[in-house]
């Protein structure tokens, strides 16, 4: 009888384990709840016609805005996913390929200063004519118009991880006979996942910096107004409705706080495993939602078949080369050779993009034009460096404190979140008023809105930099008795330094975007205009002038180029040769 007891004993205690608790019951709830609400958001997107855009005008009414954020939190969603998966691909191909990197990180310079009124001014008619008659092209429009305000700076954050890890972690990956494939997975994504989840919650956080340009789709002389928190905001600028304004705040500040706690918060928990330590932290961020999954029985049967997939799929070993059929081995000067044609293919595929560009501008503009654009550029390039470099001096000492104060770190993520979340369009009627008021110069005070959403990149990356740095580090310091001085100078500025710097570039890039709406703003019938290539832009748009919108942002990306080319990239290999944390 004993033996059956004792048999029957674990199958007892296997049952216990998979009957569902409160657990269970709370997470599934939360689950459920936010499954139905995005089915929901997405059902109403699929089905919408064009004609249905066109006939129902966007209502002010405060009974609205549950739908219209459910619908705006569901673009934005869905580019960050993209992102994401962008991120993992183009940025490992750029730091893992030198010939790769020669034509990937150029590129991702341009994309980086194109604004989205040049990306939608392009993609549009091909997304409309992709879905005729539905309302799924301007969905899918909108939702690239906000993939190209997030993807770039989670791009540039993993590509310098990637760069960066440290020599001896990869020899330790060499010594195990690790693949590629399980290196990638096993080392090099844990290593820039702390830094990523960062950018990606300031990406979410800056889409909805330009979602008020997403959400408004011009076609031709015809603007098609999706339903989004955005096109609500437009439409109370421009109906001067200050109660909408504030109700929209509101339904921002709720949709933040709630992906903030149900999903950015158990991400930022769950990666803190992944910092470059030696000693235990005394203080570890943590989230009540991934406290009741880890609590669970029946979810966490469920999802066990997935994680098991996972990690089979990212121990595999998935080796290009085979055993039996060797890569044919290339000598030193063959591999010259080759590089120097890849790279004189890409120069001559670059001269040929500036030929074609030139060659659509001057049929219509003539050489003035350009020396008129590149007047205009030099003057917003002035504003944008001297904006970082101001907004440098407040951020980096307030993110520093913020990383090396944990506790702190999880009462600001969400106040950060919805700082950087705040439209800068929101700001115009403060603007503009007070502009007029006091007779001000818009060339002087128009300059800050330029970096009222831009500056969070740099608090973020250096909040991610300061949160990386190893205790074992930071004990190490604390015995030397530093002074001030010397603790900042030889210590803390050279830890954050690779983080602060790709802050620094994607707020330069997303200074210049910005400029397009700060430079030329708009609060009912008055109009405001700063000097500037913003401006220009803005101006070439609302007047569908092709041409000019063509040399306007052909300027803006030389203008980006050459200061990553001259500026950020010696920088950038300043601190992988001399600040690798090896």
């Amino acid at each position: 009888m004993s033996r059956v007891d004792g048999m029957n004993q674990p199958t007892a205690s296997i049952h216990r384990r998979l009957l569902p608790n409160i657990w269970d019951l709370l997470v599934l709830l939360i689950a459920v709840g936010v499954l139905v609400a995005l089915a929901d958001g997405a059902r109403e997107a699929i089905h919408e016609s064009l004609a249905q855009l066109e006939q129902a005008p966007l209502s002010l009414d405060p009974w609205q805005l549950p739908e219209y954020a459910l619908r705006t939190t569901l673009r934005m969603l869905i580019a960050l996913a993209l992102s994401l998966l962008f991120t993992l691909i183009y940025g490992t191909l750029a730091a893992k390929s030198r010939r790769a990197e020669l034509l990937l990180v150029p590129t991702l310079d341009i994309l980086q200063s194109v604004p989205i009124l040049g990306f939608l001014s392009f993609t549009v008619a091909g997304f409309l004519a992709l879905f005729p008659g539905s309302a799924l092209g301007a969905e899918c429009a909108a939702i690239f118009a906000i993939f190209t305000s997030q993807a770039w700076n989670m791009t540039f954050s993993f590509y310098q991880s990637l760069r960066g890890v440290p020599r001896d972690l990869i020899e330790v990956s060499k010594g195990f006979q690790l693949s590629a494939w399980q290196r990638f997975w096993r080392l090099e994504v844990p290593y820039a996942t702390p830094s990523l989840v960062w950018n990606m919650m300031m990406s979410m956080s800056g889409g909805w910096f330009f979602v008020v340009a997403a959400e408004a789709i011009t076609v031709g002389n015809q603007t098609l107004t999706l339903p989004g928190i955005g096109s609500y905001v437009a439409a109370a600028i421009v109906q001067k409705d200050l109660s909408a304004i504030a109700w929209a705040l509101l339904a921002m500040l709720l949709v933040i706080v709630a992906y903030d706690q149900l999903l950015f918060r158990p991400i930022v928990a769950w990666a803190d495993k992944f910092r470059l330590d030696q000693t235990a932290g005394q203080h570890s961020p943590r989230s009540w939602l991934l406290e009741w999954m880890r609590r669970t029985r029946a979810v966490a049967s469920l999802l066990s078949p997935l994680r098991r997939g996972w990690l089979w799929l990212r121990t595999r070993r998935l080796d290009v080369r085979s055993e039996r059929l060797p890569l044919p081995t290339i000598s030193v000067k063959t591999n010259r050779w080759i590089d120097r044609l890849w790279l004189a293919a890409v120069i001559a595929g670059a001269l040929y993009s500036l030929w074609a560009i030139v060659a659509y501008a001057s049929m219509t503009l003539a050489l003035g034009d350009a020396f008129t654009a590149l007047g205009f550029g030099f003057i917003t390039f002035a504003r944008v460096l001297l904006l970082v470099a101001l907004t440098s001096l407040v951020w980096v000492p307030i993110g520093v404190w913020i990383g090396l104060h944990p506790r702190w770190a999880d009462r600001v993520q969400p106040v950060a979140q919805f700082l950087a979340a705040f439209p800068a369009n929101l700001m115009f009627p403060v603007a503009v008023v007070g502009i007029v008021h006091f007779n001000a110069h818009p060339d002087i005070w128009l300059s800050p809105l330029m970096v009222l959403g831009t500056q969070w990149y740099i608090l973020f990356n250096v909040i991610a930099g300061a949160r990386a740095i190893p205790n074992d580090l930071l004990e190490a310091a604390a015995n030397l008795r530093l002074s001030r001085w010397l603790w900042w100078r030889k210590f803390i500025l050279p830890a954050i330094f690779p983080a602060y710097l790709t802050g620094a570039v994607t707020a330069t890039g997303g200074s210049w975007n910005a400029s397009i709406v700060a430079e030329y703003v708009s609060w009912g019938n008055t109009q405001l205009t700063a000097h500037g290539l913003g401006a220009y832009i803005a101006k070439a748009t609302e007047a569908g002038d092709f041409p000019r919108i063509v040399l306007g942002v052909t300027t803006m990306s030389m203008f980006v180029i050459l200061c990553n080319r001259l500026l950020w990239r010696p920088l950038y290999r300043y601190a992988e040769q001399r600040l690798r944390i090896d």
